[in-house]
């Protein structure tokens, strides 16, 4: 299975982790959602991902999302139950338990507590960023875990990148209005009433606004919207577009 990782993770032996692209375990490339989104399909790519990372026998949890700001706790092996419940952040410290999210375009974001092994994964959109989605699961591992955010580390996986993600005004003025850096949003060569919003660069702010290190904040600098011959994008592909998948989970020792 083709899947991308972050360095700074591969050094905790009791961690797994992985962000799927568009190529299968069987060396072809998925080419739109009616094929990947068959339930054969959809159990057989899920499958050999956990199988490629270790996670054979790992309880895969997910939810329905939304692109909210709802952080939902993992506290069984009960992903049933959790798979009907809205929201777009999932943590743990519940081993063999693979925490997954959803993406095509929007970034995946993989949480992890060293100090205390707790995980978390976040969906977040232009709608669950400005919602401040990320920070809100990482206060939710400092109640639950006692984390210490200094300690935290993160990694953004693929999402749609400054270079691609054009947006109108309405949604350029909020981004300026919560985050009034040079940075976060410009306009558009050439394109009156057109903005490029650097989504990525507000995720990091975020980060560190909630503590995490620039040092612990490790990206991928993958465009989706860039590469769809390896990656899902809907801006790219729109209704066509199929999903790929973040997995995290803590090991059983």
């Amino acid at each position: 299975m083709s899947y991308y990782s972050c360095r700074a993770f591969e050094s905790l032996p009791w961690l797994r982790h992985g962000f799927s692209t568009r190529w299968d375990g069987g060396g072809e490339i998925i080419s739109d959602s009616a094929t990947l989104n068959t339930p054969n399909r959809v159990n057989e790519n899920r499958r050999r991902m956990l199988s490629a990372l270790g996670l054979k026998n790992a309880e895969i949890v997910s939810l329905n999302q939304i692109h909210s700001n709802r952080i939902h706790v993992v506290e069984s092996a009960r992903s049933q139950e959790m798979e009907k419940c809205e929201g777009d952040g999932l943590i743990t410290n519940i081993e063999n338990v693979a925490l997954t999210i959803k993406t095509a375009d929007c970034f995946p974001v993989l949480i992890v507590d060293p100090i205390h092994r707790a995980i978390g994964a976040v969906h977040s959109g232009w709608r669950g960023t400005l919602a401040r989605v990320l920070p809100g699961a990482i206060d939710e591992m400092v109640r639950r875990y006692h984390s210490d955010p200094a300690r935290l580390m993160a990694a953004l996986g693929p999402g749609i990148r400054e270079c691609c993600f054009e947006v109108g005004e309405d949604v350029a003025r909020m981004f300026t209005e919560a985050y009034s850096e040079e940075s976060t949003v410009r306009p558009q060569s050439g394109v009156p009433g057109k903005y490029l919003v650097n989504l990525s660069g507000v995720l990091k702010t975020q980060l560190t606004q909630s503590g995490v290190p620039m040092e612990n904040q490790h990206d991928s600098g993958m465009c989706t919207c860039c590469n769809t011959r390896e990656f899902f994008s809907w801006r790219a592909q729109g209704a066509a577009a199929g999903r790929m998948i973040a997995v995290i989970a803590l090991e059983l020792e």
